[in-house]
């Protein structure tokens, strides 16, 4: 580089922000956060993270780091910012309630299934003892298999329900977002 495009280059100050995300949010956060000033660093690709690892029982999906920067001295930054927190705290609240969709329904299936071990154990010890009490026995056994059978069916039908009702609050959700993200785009102008 010649001496005279180093000093017609002016000098910017950045901010800059990580953010840890499944693989398949990278677009859409890209998308949300361009709106306040944010842009993808080019010096720092996107990388995955394996050290961030999250424990589930869904399918594992791929983390990513987003790197963004920002200029320090943009307009209107206060109201921009403030904005963006609108953003963070609906794309929080969209996960909370994807994870709701199978929450409840998960955890009255575990108790299912437990209620029915403990009336399997039951039965197991009604058969077991010293004068085995066969009657006892069919008679713990059979709600002990029906709550073997019954989590799963229950599981499915809890999700349906749950998600018929969380849906129109997720697509409420993601217009705000969109009314938040117009805004910070006309701040930008």
């Amino acid at each position: 580089m010649s001496d005279m495009e180093k000093k017609s280059r002016e000098f910017i100050g950045y901010e800059y922000k990580e953010i840890i995300t499944d693989s398949s949010k990278v677009s859409f956060l890209l998308d949300g956060y361009e709106n306040f000033g944010w842009e993808q660093d080019e010096h720092m690709a996107e990388m995955s993270a394996e050290n961030y690892t999250m424990k589930s029982y869904h399918p594992p999906q791929k983390k990513v780091v987003l790197r963004l920067k920002r200029n320090r001295k943009i307009i209107n930054k206060m109201e921009l910012t403030r904005l963006q927190r609108n953003f963070e705290a609906c794309v929080s609240e969209i996960e909370e309630l994807e994870k709701s969709k199978t929450s409840a329904a998960t955890a009255f299936a575990i108790i299912l299934g437990i209620l029915g071990t403990a009336f399997m154990a039951g039965s197991t010890f009604a058969i077991t003892a010293p004068v085995p009490h066969v009657i006892l026995c069919i008679l713990l056994a059979v709600p002990g298999f029906m709550g073997w059978i019954l989590p799963c069916f229950v599981y499915k039908k809890a999700v349906r329900k749950q998600t018929a009702k969380v849906n129109p609050i997720i697509e409420e959700k993601y217009d705000e977002i969109y009314e938040i993200c117009e805004k910070g785009n006309r701040l930008l102008i």
